[in-house]
């Protein structure tokens, strides 16, 4: 018996299209019809309108994968709608930085008349990575106020990470302190020397 793709969308939680030269109108359609839960966009030219106009229309994805895109495009998470994720993935993502990641993390500021909410878009994010970004302390306070739910943290190669920032994400009374169940600091150098 063959069963046929398009037809059935519990075939269609995974879509990965990572590394297509061309986001055409037509895949992106496509993308709409099947409703994806998790969107691999890794390393493709996206542009910020398509991805704009992505995430508005898929108010079921849990997880996006944007390693290495331009955070011109990923600027698009920055808006009050789009769904609320699981997993965000923009690990070596060209351009960002401490001032983008405030951008990402703060509560947006585009709300509609009637809109209250003051939360950040990535209030229930679980896992999030940030390999190879140019990060540092700053954005690790950012995160301890807005990611509560935060379970997963990737931090590798981020050439500013400290152990005197890793003390930030377990210092007593922080939520990721609780939260917090692995933390990926591969590729660091870390700068306290032990005296003997």
């Amino acid at each position: 018996m063959y069963l046929c793709r398009c037809c059935d969308k519990q075939l269609w939680r995974y879509v990965d299209v990572r590394r297509c030269r061309v986001i055409s109108p037509l895949m992106l359609s496509g993308l709409i019809r099947r409703q994806p839960i998790v969107l691999d966009l890794s390393w493709t030219n996206i542009s910020k309108t398509q991805l704009s106009w992505l995430i508005n229309r898929l108010p079921g994805l849990r997880v996006l994968l944007l390693s290495g895109c331009s955070w011109v495009a990923v600027s698009a998470l920055c808006t009050s709608s789009g769904p609320l994720l699981k997993t965000l993935d923009v690990q070596w993502v060209e351009g960002l930085a401490d001032p983008q990641m405030r951008d990402l993390l703060s509560p947006p500021t585009d709300n509609r008349p009637g809109q209250c909410d003051n939360r950040s878009r990535l209030c229930n994010v679980e896992e999030l990575r940030l390999a190879g970004l140019d990060i540092t302390d700053a954005t690790l306070r950012r995160l301890i106020l807005h990611t509560p739910a935060l379970t997963q943290l990737d931090l590798s190669y981020c050439n500013h990470i400290t152990d005197q920032s890793v003390n930030l994400l377990t210092a007593a009374g922080t939520a990721t302190r609780d939260s917090l169940t692995h933390v990926s600091l591969s590729g660091e150098e870390l700068t306290t020397r032990h005296k003997k």
